[in-house]
């Protein structure tokens, strides 16, 4: 049964993501937190052929779509099948082998779609798993000085928190300093198309 979604984001942005990953992954794995669709997990699989790109979701109808696009993409005898994680059930449940090769944490468009405590969790397990060195990436709309950086992210932002009052677009100094908390440094804040940004941490600690 074909259970593929198509999230439109994900055409729109999948090229600009690459292209700061391009520039930071190497080797091993790679670990996606809330994957979503699986469109960006396929496509960048595809695309760093000599890393493992694991997926994960909470949502049981977003991992049989993750799924359905692996075996769509003709990738189930190199990319696994996605995990079930829920950033607040801690520890989360990955298999050792992933754990051994892990170079690097991403999540794309997750934490303004979930509670402040969902970005608090993913700060402290990324920091447990990850080694001196390693990246943990976010992709997504932030405010600055607690400022939305376009007209159209505070109507965005708006939405958000007519769906779920906990929702809403982060604050990039407060998802920083929760980084630091954790023994992560901000390398760097890449400006990306459509008022994003990408936001790499590399762990220090």
């Amino acid at each position: 049964m074909d259970n593929r979604l198509y999230f439109s984001a994900t055409t729109r942005n999948r090229d600009y993501i690459f292209d700061v990953l391009s520039k930071i992954i190497k080797k091993g794995s790679v670990l996606e937190i809330g994957s979503g669709s699986g469109e960006h997990g396929v496509v960048f699989q595809k695309r760093f052929p000599e890393i493992i790109w694991q997926t994960s979701d909470p949502e049981l109808v977003h991992r049989k779509s993750i799924s359905s696009w692996i075996e769509y993409e003709d990738l189930t005898k190199k990319m696994p099948q996605p995990l079930e994680i829920d950033v607040e059930k801690v520890p989360w449940k990955i298999p050792l082998r992933l754990a051994r090769s892990l170079q690097g944490i991403v999540s794309i468009n997750m934490i303004h779609v979930a509670k402040w405590s969902c970005t608090i969790a993913l700060f402290k397990e990324s920091g447990k798993l990850l080694k001196k060195g390693q990246f943990l990436i976010l992709y997504g709309p932030f405010k600055i000085s607690n400022n939305h950086t376009s007209q159209s992210n505070y109507f965005f932002d708006h939405s958000l928190k007519m769906q779920n009052d906990l929702w809403g677009i982060k604050n990039l100094e407060e998802v920083c300093d929760e980084g630091k908390k954790n023994g992560f440094s901000q390398a760097e804040i890449i400006t990306m198309p459509a008022n994003n940004f990408s936001i790499i941490f590399r762990k220090v600690s």
